[in-house]
């Protein structure tokens, strides 16, 4: 079944050039060239990602992101032409799960599209690695991709599903900041460490009562993190 991809941008060249060259590839694109038109097809369609720009008419990429993760877990990539630090930061907290600096090699993009499907699509499992694992109050669906805290389902991105994951298939065992942005983003991803922070922050808002005090992911200071098991 053909992947489906939403490109949203309003630089009309750059839409036509990334939509041809995913077609090539068999994928379906649709498109759209400012925010609200962005996130009313992001509302009525089924995506496996989004490309989003933040430089956007009518509703900017952050605000569009902001919305989206009220529904739904879809990738999402942003593209920004600025290279400031604290842009791509600020993305990742409105929820993004990657970013693209412009101007960019539309090879490069393909790559980033495909490695996070690849990561994103519920796989088959290793034999050895369970279905479903179960730690105290915390119960990961690794099939289905779903987190639940005490029977409450909480919505997390691909990214922090990945994160979370891999801690919790490993407990107790602590990664370093470079492992993990190798393991979870690839080792091709062009972003530091930083992002790896962010996620962890990001997810302790998420499954942490008291965030400061961690009850899952803990830091072991100047190492890395691990799973408390």
């Amino acid at each position: 079944m053909a992947k489906k991809v939403l490109v949203v941008d309003d630089e009309k060249l750059i839409v036509k050039g990334i939509r041809f060259s995913l077609e090539q590839d068999g994928m379906e694109v649709d498109c759209a060239f400012d925010g609200e038109e962005g996130l009313r097809l992001a509302t009525e369609n089924n995506y496996d990602i989004i490309l989003l720009d933040i430089m956007l008419p009518k509703m900017d990429g952050f605000e569009v992101c902001q919305h989206i993760r009220e529904f739904s877990m879809v990738p999402v990539v942003m593209l920004t032409a600025k290279g400031d630090d604290m842009d791509k930061i600020l993305g990742l907290e409105y929820g993004a799960d990657d970013y693209i600096t412009k101007p960019f090699n539309i090879l490069e993009v393909k790559a980033r599209i495909k490695a996070i499907m690849r990561r994103t699509v519920p796989r088959q499992q290793k034999q050895e690695n369970p279905k479903v694992v179960e730690n105290g109050d915390m119960r990961l669906d690794c099939e289905s991709r779903r987190l639940f805290i005490l029977d409450r389902e909480i919505k997390v991105t691909a990214r922090e599903f990945d994160l979370l994951a891999l801690l919790i298939l490993n407990p107790n065992k602590v990664y370093s900041r470079e492992t993990l942005l190798k393991r979870v983003w690839g080792s091709d991803y062009p972003g530091d460490v930083r992002t790896v922070d962010v996620h962890v922050r990001r997810l302790r808002e998420k499954i942490e009562v008291n965030p400061s005090e961690p009850k899952y992911v803990q830091t072991k200071w100047g190492v890395g993190y691990y799973y408390k098991g």
